[in-house]
């Protein structure tokens, strides 16, 4: 079976344009990507969902080719992007997949908007609670890289991800990259607003069926998946057995998979 075209566009909304891409029709399903990525982290899921859903992703605001906020933002300021997109789409309700900071933006969304999401879906999501957040404050930078004439800030880029994606995956790692530069001067904005949220206050106002699915081999997420999973109430959990930091795209057959079996 052939499957789904993905088709592009933008949408306007009271603070700026948002870009995203699309495959299928039917109920919605809305992905949200990890920073600083865009849309394209879920280049081969999309056509996946596509073939049973309407399946988006969206570049969140500040990434991809969605507008640039002009103030500080926090997780609550990009899950307002999020409502600001699902407006402007027309869509009153969705099922929300987000991968690592996208899973802090989608949960984020569903305790603020509950009416608004029909079920969650948390991939390799870190659960910032207190605890997460002391041992953050003293965590280097993840992705921060100084522009440089002779372009060595591209090998710097590339080898801050070397060791959390796939040996014999180059392009995986390029993809990054390619995401990172567009928002170079700006690349460790999405992190930093992981680092200060207070995921513990979130998780008890969450009511849609949860599923928190993890990459075993995602040293940044793994770890939390149990105490992520005990903070919402009634989630269940799914470990993809040599999944990475790129889980989307390194296994987008297994990731679409889990995805599809929760939403059935």
């Amino acid at each position: 079976m052939a499957r789904n075209t993905i088709h592009r566009g933008f949408v306007n909304t009271p603070n700026g344009q948002i870009h995203y891409a699309e495959a299928g029709q039917g109920e919605p399903v809305l992905l949200l990507h990890q920073t600083p990525r865009s849309w394209t982290e879920y280049r081969d899921v999309l056509p996946i969902l596509g073939e049973r859903f309407h399946a988006i992703a969206m570049d969140t605001i500040g990434f991809g080719d969605s507008y640039r906020p002009l103030v500080k933002v926090s997780i609550e300021h990009y899950a307002s992007g999020v409502a600001d997109f699902l407006d402007a789409m027309e869509i009153d309700r969705t099922s929300l997949v987000g991968h690592h900071t996208g899973g802090l933006i989608a949960a984020e969304f569903a305790a603020s908007c509950p009416l608004r999401v029909h079920k969650l879906i948390l991939s390799s999501c870190p659960f910032t609670d207190k605890e997460d957040r002391e041992r953050r404050k003293t965590s280097p930078p993840i992705d921060k890289a100084t522009f440089s004439p002779d372009g060595s800030h591209l090998i710097e880029l590339w080898n801050k991800r070397r060791a959390f994606y796939p040996k014999g995956r180059a392009d995986l790692i390029a993809g990054f990259v390619l995401d990172a530069l567009k928002v170079l001067d700006r690349v460790e904005e999405g992190h930093n607003a992981v680092n200060e949220y207070k995921m513990e206050k979130t998780t008890p106002l969450i009511t849609s069926p949860t599923l928190i699915m993890t990459g075993t081999e995602d040293p940044f997420s793994f770890p939390r998946m149990r105490p992520l999973a005990n903070a919402i109430k009634g989630s269940v959990t799914v470990e993809i057995k040599g999944g990475m930091v790129p889980m989307p795209e390194q296994m987008p057959d297994a990731f679409s998979q889990c995805i599809l079996d929760f939403l059935d």
